[in-house]
This record gives structure tokens, C-alpha cells and sequence, in this order.
């Protein structure tokens, strides 16, 4: 749309003898407005916003994020994204504000309005005071980075990863495709976990409540032998340890490491299913059990009778 009215403008001065005075008034204003605001103006604007997207697209090319050792490439991305779509938007008001100076009717309204910008320049600050709010929090959460895309968080009670990041809100896609949608600000105000804040690898455990013959000493072999043969676990961290004992059962801890929070949910399942099964097979005893004496009657004493009905 933009090359046939420059190639009209650049040739109207060889064709302007042949028209009319008033066709060459209206051709001259005309095509002079669309010629500056739509090659100097959208044009430029619509160019600077492509190379935005362009560069977004080769660095998310670059940097993957379907990797295990993905910290590096989610912290560009999600500075990229971001800071994209601040000068998308800083150019198209850029944009639109030279498009309305072109013309003497909008100009002399966007005059009167700031002329009377009393009472109405208030109302408007106010209304976008929450809207400026939300803007500078998301350039600090592009300089300070406490979540990326791809991030994985405990937000509102629920587990999930960084899915959207934009000026004003935070989209959460939970482990079963919900998505929780969040004010940006509400990572700067309030508390939640980052699991993947400087790493990816975790740590998990498993509670075990059982009676107090179980044998420690075996079932921490046994969860070596488990952790060893699995294939979610990272070779770094496993053991078992007693950190509680009540009046009827024990609390055993059993932790190990994986790479990831979803390997780390499928190596801790693991470890529960095994060393359950182990214990039914090998130690049915182990198992919690509610004990109970019946003492019977003293020397000398009857046994008590139930009253009939």
C-alpha cells in the first residue's frame, strides 16, 4: 500500500500541468499527508515493531528452553519478551502521536483538550495510576528477574511453570493445564517459591509412618538399591533418616535429588510405591499397629459380667 502512493507523489511533478488547479490542491494535500504519515510514520513504525518480533524470534532460536541446563537462555528470553513488548508499545503512542499532527482538525482538538486539562488531567492520572504502576513493574521484572519464563513456582497453593510474562499480568500454567492468570504485581508484593530461581535440581522427600520394629538400617540399602536402579535419579543426594517418634509410630525421612521438579515428583512416587512394597513383603510387622493389653482378673476376683438386656 505504502510503494503506489510514493511512486504517485514522486511523479505527480511531471503530470501536474495537465490537471486543474483544485486537482492539483487536493493531489498535492492529499497524497503529501498520506505520503509523510504512512512512509515516514506507519511505515517506520511498522518496520521497528517487525524487527522487535524478528529479534524475539532469533533469540528464542538461539536460546532453548526444552533443555535440562535451560537457567541462561530463560533469562533472555523472558528479558527479551518483555522489553519487547515495552517498545511496541512506546512506539505505536510514538506513532499515533505524529499521525494526529498531521492533521489541523485533531491538532486543534488534542490543543483544546490539554488546554482544559484541569479537573480532567486529575481523573486521567489517577485512573492510569495503577496502569503506570503495573508498566514500572514490569521493567523491574525484567531488570531483577525474580521469575522467568519457564520458571517453576508454588503460587496461590498451586504448582506450576512461568508460561506468559507481559506488562501486566503473569500466566501460570499448572501441572494438570489450568492456567492462573496474576497481576504482575503481585510478584513484587507478595511471597511464593521459585524452584528454579538459580538452579533446576531439587531436592525431594518421602514420609514413611511406621511401627517401632522397623528396621532402619535396611531400609536405608533398600532406598540406596531403589535410587540407584531408577532413571530419575541425578547420582547426587539420597538417605534415610528417623525425625519423629509418637507414642504409636515413627517418622522415617527418606530424601533424594533429581534435575528437575518433574523428575523429582516421579522419583519420589517411586520411592514411596518400593519401599511400601518392601515393607509388606519383607516386614509386615513394621507396619503402624494399634496395641492393646487385656489384663485379666486379679487373684481372688471374678470376672466382671455384662448386665442382660
Amino acid at each position: 500500500m505504502l510503494a503506489p502512493v510514493a511512486c504517485v507523489y514522486l511523479a505527480l511533478p511531471a503530470v501536474r500541468a495537465s490537471f486543474a488547479d483544485t486537482t492539483q490542491a487536493v493531489l498535492d494535500n492529499g497524497l503529501q499527508g498520506l505520503f509523510v504519515v504512512g512512509v515516514f510514520v506507519v511505515g517506520v513504525a511498522w518496520a521497528l515493531i517487525a524487527v522487535l518480533y524478528a529479534v524475539e524470534e532469533a533469540v528464542s532460536e538461539r536460546y532453548k528452553t526444552d533443555v535440562p541446563d535451560n537457567l541462561e537462555a530463560r533469562k533472555i528470553i523472558t528479558q527479551t519478551r518483555i522489553l519487547r513488548r515495552i517498545a511496541a508499545t512506546a512506539i505505536v503512542v510514538i506513532a499515533g502521536g505524529i499521525v494526529l499532527m498531521q492533521y489541523d482538525p485533531l491538532r486543534e482538538l488534542g490543543t483544546g483538550i490539554l488546554a482544559s486539562a484541569g479537573i480532567v488531567g486529575i481523573v486521567v492520572g489517577v485512573a492510569a495510576q495503577r496502569t503506570l504502576g503495573d508498566l514500572i513493574a514490569g521493567i523491574q521484572i525484567a531488570l531483577t528477574q525474580p521469575i522467568r519464563v519457564e520458571d517453576v513456582v508454588i503460587v496461590e497453593g498451586e504448582f506450576g511453570w512461568i508460561e506468559e510474562i507481559t506488562l501486566t499480568y503473569v500466566v501460570v500454567r499448572v501441572w494438570d493445564r489450568r492456567r492462573i492468570v496474576l497481576p504482575i504485581t503481585h510478584f513484587l508484593e507478595q511471597p511464593f517459591q521459585n524452584w528454579t530461581r538459580t538452579s533446576a535440581d531439587l531436592i525431594g522427600t518421602v514420609f514413611l509412618y511406621l511401627d517401632y520394629t522397623v528396621p532402619v538400617e535396611e531400609l536405608c540399602e533398600e532406598l540406596r538399591r531403589i535410587v540407584e536402579a531408577s532413571e530419575h535419579w541425578d547420582g547426587d543426594v539420597v538417605g534415610l533418616q528417623m525425625t519423629d517418634a509418637s507414642e504409636r509410630t515413627v517418622t522415617l525421612r527418606a530424601t533424594a535429588s533429581a534435575k528437575d521438579a518433574s523428575t523429582l515428583w516421579s522419583l519420589r512416587c517411586e520411592i514411596r510405591e518400593r519401599l511400601v512394597a518392601y515393607i509388606r513383603e519383607h516386614h509386615p510387622d513394621a507396619l503402624p499397629a494399634l496395641r492393646t493389653r487385656l489384663d485379666g482378673p486379679g487373684e481372688g476376683e471374678r470376672p466382671a459380667r455384662g448386665r442382660d438386656a
